[in-house]
């Protein structure tokens, strides 16, 4: 389908996209979602937590939210879509990828944005354990880019499946890498790879055979992380072939599912390829929204409600 208009016209402050982006960030909070843990047990030994919140009312409709890059199902973007969704008659499961839940996962590998195979044991677990006839899926950046990937890469994709939508995408993972190395980003980046290097020591020490000292003190940004760690931890040659085989933006052009990506024009983490406008054209299912205005994952609304907070339930109920 071809682009979908966007009337995101938020007040004067939000239009800066990097203070939309830290108020939803840092600034935000949300109240009133009670939620449930649930450990799911992989197949391979490891584990995630998923934490459950209902609806007002018996349902058998569920969304699955997906986090982003070390968010966990307690950052207010997930919450909040948690509370409208609970709301609106729909069930929420928050998932809470490798490490994220606020205790260390077991095995050395962990999550990444690539990593369908813990998505698809999270969907199998929900269809084999409950009885739901509507599923969607709602990602938030690297969850986005997750969501897509799965959707569009050859998975038997369950037939209750029947809606996505993807915020803040980095469709194409070298290109939101590049964004973040730059001078723009500085602060972030700086955030996010403490927050990846702590998390890395802890399991240095676990492992010691697997990374050594000198091999984290060579980590001086997100690209040598993903060099020194997440390409060798699950199977990649290196950074540059784990963002080639894990951009969602390949597979775009395969995925059956209606799915909406909303990607704000002034995301600082977005390069120009991560605004797929060639494959939402050739591909009915697939709707692209690119408002002015957003910053990454930002998207204020009145009443503590985010813009796509609201776009996405109104999409899930239109399917």
């Amino acid at each position: 389908m071809p682009l979908v208009n966007s009337n995101y016209t938020p007040p004067f402050l939000f239009r800066n996209g990097h203070f939309a982006t830290i108020y939803s960030g840092i600034i935000r909070s949300v109240n009133g979602v009670v939620q449930k843990r649930e450990r799911l047990n992989l197949s391979d030994g490891d584990f995630l937590d998923l934490d459950w919140s209902d609806s007002q009312n018996p349902t058998k409709k569920l969304v699955v939210l997906l986090h982003g890059l070390e968010g966990d199902a307690q950052r207010p973007y997930i919450t909040g879509s948690a509370k409208i969704l609970n709301q609106n008659g729909y069930d929420a499961c928050a998932v809470n990828y490798r490490g994220c839940s606020g205790e260390p996962n077991i095995m050395y590998r962990s999550y990444h944005s690539g990593a369908t195979e813990d998505l698809i044991e999270v969907l199998n677990h929900i269809l084999n354990t409950r009885n739901y006839s509507e599923i969607h899926l709602k990602g938030f950046s690297l969850g986005g880019n997750l969501l897509l990937k799965y959707l569009g890469e050859g998975n038997d994709v369950p037939k209750e499946l029947k809606g996505a939508v993807a915020v803040s995408v980095p469709c194409n993972l070298h290109d939101s890498c590049k964004q973040l190395l730059s001078t723009k980003n500085m602060m972030y980046a700086i955030r996010f790879k403490g927050n990846l290097l702590g998390k890395l020591k802890k399991k240095q020490q676990l492992f010691p055979e697997k990374i050594s000292d000198n091999d984290i003190k060579k980590i001086k940004t997100l690209k040598d992380f993903d060099d020194i760690y997440t390409s060798k931890a699950h199977n990649f040659k290196d950074a540059l072939d784990y963002y080639e085989k894990s951009s969602s933006l390949q597979f775009l052009p395969s995925i059956n599912v209606p799915s909406l990506i909303i990607n704000a024009k002034d995301d600082s983490f977005l390069g120009p390829e991560c605004y797929p406008v060639k494959e939402t054209d050739n591909n009915v299912k697939l709707y692209l929204e690119t408002p002015s205005y957003g910053g990454h994952v930002g998207f204020w609304g009145k009443n503590n409600i985010t813009y796509t907070e609201k776009r996405a339930l109104d999409f899930f109920d239109s399917i």
